[in-house]
């Protein structure tokens, strides 16, 4: 299964009007980093800093991008920064289906295909999926078609009562570890649409039928995602990859996602199984 669909946005870029100086003081107050420290990493000195903020002084547009960097501020609100200092957005926002996407879109599927017969799967920075492998088809045989289109989204296939939690057995631990993930990315990214799909799926029931194993007291080197499949239960750590000094807001919002199977009964069932 390959699904090819444009990135959709993840974060809300902050309102210009609130001016550069806030904004970069707001992200270095939330990365807990004092302008001293930012200063040294930046080559600055704080009291240029302290001005920048407090709108005493006018950074430069590469200032603001340096600055920008050494908070690890996401590219999307890179551009809402340059457009408070009174500059134009230096990062685009290139749709996945404009044909400058072509090669970054055969890589990504190249990449994922090669991974065969293991599950893999492309989203963007707001989870929906935007490529995947027939690993993941396997796993989703049975899910309502509803919950597939127009454009599924791996956090509703994943703990909607009627997609994949049922068949979870660990959909405790899981499901924890999903919500977690999720709230440092918010914290991260102060994403309005994040937070409201964080609280929809949070909500979500969890069924009565899905089974919930105790946790284990043998030790682990990841948290296994446990599932069941035709009458067996597979079970998979995963990894997730991201797109190294993007410059497209599409590309830095990527993610992708391999299954690696965390036991031999796992690894013998897909390999026999002819993905």
């Amino acid at each position: 299964m390959t699904i090819v669909a444009s990135a959709s946005a993840a974060s809300s870029p902050a309102p210009v009007e609130q001016g550069v100086g806030p904004l970069l003081r707001g992200w270095r107050e939330q990365r807990r980093v004092t302008q001293l420290e930012l200063a040294l990493r930046a080559g600055s000195s704080a009291r240029h800093i302290s001005f920048i903020e407090t709108g005493r002084s006018r950074p430069s547009e590469e200032m603001v991008l340096r600055l920008a960097e050494h908070l690890d501020v996401p590219v999307r609100d890179r551009n809402a920064l340059l457009l408070a200092a009174g500059y134009a957005p230096h990062y685009p926002r290139t749709p996945l289906d404009d044909p400058s996407m072509d090669a970054l879109r055969a890589g990504v599927e190249q990449l994922i295909q090669g991974y065969e017969p293991y599950p893999a799967l492309v989203v963007d920075g707001h989870y929906d999926v935007v490529a995947a492998n027939r690993g993941i088809a396997m796993l989703l045989e049975g899910v309502p078609e509803w919950l597939l289109t127009p454009s599924p989204n791996a956090m509703r296939l994943t703990l909607h009562p009627e997609g994949l939690a049922p068949r979870i057995r660990n959909l405790r631990e899981w499901r924890g570890h999903l919500l977690a993930q999720m709230g440092r990315q918010i914290a991260l990214q102060r994403s309005t649409s994040l937070r409201a799909l964080y609280e929809e799926v949070a909500a979500y029931p969890v069924p009565e039928q899905a089974g919930f194993e105790p946790e284990q007291s043998v030790p682990r080197f990841a948290l296994p995602l446990r599932i069941e499949h035709d009458g067996r239960v597979l079970s998979f750590v995963s990894s997730i990859s991201t797109f190294n000094t993007p410059m497209d807001i599409t590309v830095a919002e990527l993610a992708i996602e391999t299954f690696l199977p965390a036991d031999p009964a796992t690894v013998k069932y897909l390999h026999s199984e002819g993905i």
